[in-house]
């Protein structure tokens, strides 16, 4: 079996006549946490969404654990191993922590799994069982993070996309998060993590991208990106 989980191979992008990712090409090995850095408009966002089955690349290839997955739907993905959690959150606001967190296992019929799921959760995040019967809305946004990661694990996925985690999120908050990130790395989820806030997403990752107007322009392992002056100056204010 390959090392590599994903690989995605000079896709290209467009909303409309609008190119937003040019010939973009990554992988992902099993076990690994890989991140993409760069500013808004980079077209980091709408990458992982055609990992993810939510925009249909106009050209390259996708791969998933060896077989081809360009164009397939979220639903069949999310199926095949592929969760993603996007940016902003996305929970459902009037609904319980619990109820959330049961509608991302939709894909699973086995009630005992999903229990077992929960409770593997409630060891990860102990505040969502505290949280348990809260509607989301009223939660911390930190809170509302975990719930939303959580949600992302319910259907026990092998590659769990990210979305920048840390946006609307106090500076403590922002290491709690990462923190959480490495423990469900360390289950064996491999994890591909799209994060503005490029120093704390490479101290816990193996290696990055740097994506630039819809291209990746440098990739390296994450020490050889923090230990880059050219990336220290443009992303980190250094």
């Amino acid at each position: 079996m390959s090392d590599v989980i994903l690989r995605v191979s000079n896709i290209s992008c467009y909303y409309g006549q609008m190119q937003a990712v040019k010939d973009m090409s990554l992988e992902v090995r099993r076990g690994e946490i890989v991140a993409i850095i760069g500013a808004n408009g980079a077209g980091k966002s709408t990458l992982m969404k055609s990992i993810a089955g939510l925009v249909a690349p106009r050209r390259g290839t996708i791969e998933f654990e060896g077989a081809k997955i360009t164009g397939a739907p979220a639903n069949r993905l999310i199926r095949k191993g592929i969760s993603y959690v996007p940016e902003g959150r996305r929970l459902f606001a009037n609904l319980s922590v619990r109820e959330n967190l049961e509608l991302g296992a939709f894909v699973e019929k086995d009630n005992k799994k999903i229990k077992d799921r929960l409770d593997e959760i409630f060891e990860l995040f102990p505040i969502l069982k505290e949280r348990e019967h809260q509607r989301a809305h009223t939660m911390s946004g930190g809170e509302q993070q975990m719930c939303a990661i959580a949600r992302g694990l319910m259907s026990a996925p092998k590659l769990l996309m990210l979305d920048e985690l840390s946006l609307g999120l106090m500076p403590s908050l922002v290491e709690k998060v990462m923190e959480s990130v490495v423990a469900i790395n360390k289950k064996g989820v491999s994890i591909l993590l799209v994060e503005q806030m490029v120093q704390e997403a490479l101290e816990i990752s193996a290696r990055g991208y740097v994506a630039q107007v819809g291209r990746i322009v440098r990739e390296g392992t994450a020490k050889e990106l923090l230990d880059s002056d050219e990336v220290r100056r443009a992303y980190m204010g250094m």
